[in-house]
């Protein structure tokens, strides 16, 4: 009978390894724990060259990270014209970005004219640990601040560059290491990693079809406090009852309202949904 490493090293203690010697041999013990060392070594390793790759990064290219990142999270080429546009600048400024980004060293953006860019490896570790202290910060704020979930986005925006790795710690330890931000989006764990999430928005359902709200689109504060007034936040169940091909409004039945409501592509496209 094999050891098998816990699912979460971090997670090990001394107090599991006296209960384990009752089940296996010293030594299978022993090159576990050695293991467990090997695991921390090297995710304190892998965190320290995160943050020393961004010493040298400005607010604005750490933007940049996160914007592409968002753009190709569903595996394509994020263009010049889709970065401009999520920025709020001019194409060329884009262009010249890239390809400073893509001349790093090491490269934090792979840049092909006429193609596109996307992140390298080194450029995505950057991107998610900002998304992590900004998806924190949005907790933090709602949570412990009493910010609503229409405010916390623009905060979170000013904040997540500034904060330090331990006080990232300090908010994830006091607000239990949450999993998700107040719109549902996952939170990146310590050593950068996501969870899958749903592609699948509520304007692909039709009649019949029901649904769990997983997250909604962060970046409109209007939508939120309209989906909050509507009660269509994470976790609330959804039953299309209508869909009209003309304009594709859907007629929907949302689980603890007596009465339905009716909402356009502009609204049911930016909730993401999980089909029962």
């Amino acid at each position: 009978m094999g050891f098998q490493l816990p699912g979460s090293a971090r997670d090990f203690t001394v107090g599991n390894f006296l209960a384990l010697t009752r089940l296996f041999r010293m030594d299978e013990l022993i090159c576990a724990c050695v293991s467990i060392v090997v695991y921390n070594l090297d995710k304190a390793k892998f965190n320290r060259a995160v943050i020393a790759m961004r010493e040298n990064l400005t607010h604005v290219i750490e933007d940049y990270l996160k914007t592409i990142y968002d753009l190709t999270v569903n595996g394509t080429r994020a263009t010049t014209n889709q970065i401009a546009r999520r920025m709020g600048v001019q194409p060329a400024s884009v262009t010249n970005m890239l390809q400073k980004l893509s001349a790093t060293r090491p490269p934090l953006v792979d840049y092909r004219k006429h193609r596109g860019a996307r992140l390298t490896k080194g450029g995505e570790q950057v991107a998610l640990e900002i998304i992590r202290h900004h998806r924190l910060l949005e907790m933090f704020l709602q949570q412990t601040l009493g910010y609503s979930w229409d405010e916390v986005h623009e905060e979170a925006d000013r904040l997540e560059h500034v904060i330090s790795e331990a006080m990232e710690e300090r908010i994830a330890l006091s607000l239990g290491d949450p999993r998700h931000d107040p719109h549902g989006d996952p939170i990146p764990t310590r050593d950068l990693r996501l969870p899958e999430i749903s592609s699948i928005t509520l304007s692909q359902l039709r009649p019949g079809g029901e649904a769990v709200v997983q997250r909604v689109r962060d970046t409109d504060p209007e939508l939120l406090r309209y989906l909050s007034e509507m009660g269509i936040m994470p976790e609330a169940r959804l039953r299309v009852l209508e869909y009209s091909p003309f304009d594709g409004n859907l007629k929907l039945q949302i689980e603890g309202r007596d009465e339905t409501a009716v909402l356009g592509v502009s609204v049911t496209s930016k909730v993401y949904v999980i089909t029962e």
